[in-house]
């Protein structure tokens, strides 16, 4: 279970990405974005979970789009996950901080 602070830190975090997006977007634009990033990472977190659960598993396969469907758990292409983005960002480095 999160701690207070460090809920505090992950809501520091989110206001200083809001703060750097609302510089390049509008307002009413930007919480989809942020949204859907906060969803993306939630969903490659427990599909990476889940994925290192399977390679554990003699027989299963960690591609297998069911097995995923078996626990409820998102299947996230290979170029969707937050890994490969964050990897692939050019400016990854420079946001100053990771979710």
């Amino acid at each position: 279970m999160k701690t207070h602070g460090e809920n505090k830190k992950i809501e520091n975090k989110l206001f200083q990405a809001a703060d750097k997006l609302r510089k390049n977007i509008d307002a009413a634009e930007y919480k989809h974005i942020v949204l859907g990033l906060i969803f993306l990472k939630y969903i490659s977190d427990s599909f990476y979970v889940l994925r290192e659960k399977l390679e554990n598993e003699k027989g299963a396969d960690t591609e297998d789009r069911e097995e995923y469907k078996a626990e409820n758990v998102f299947w996230v292409p290979k170029n969707a996950r937050w890994g490969y983005l964050h990897s692939e960002s050019k400016q990854s480095n420079k946001a100053g901080f990771n979710l």
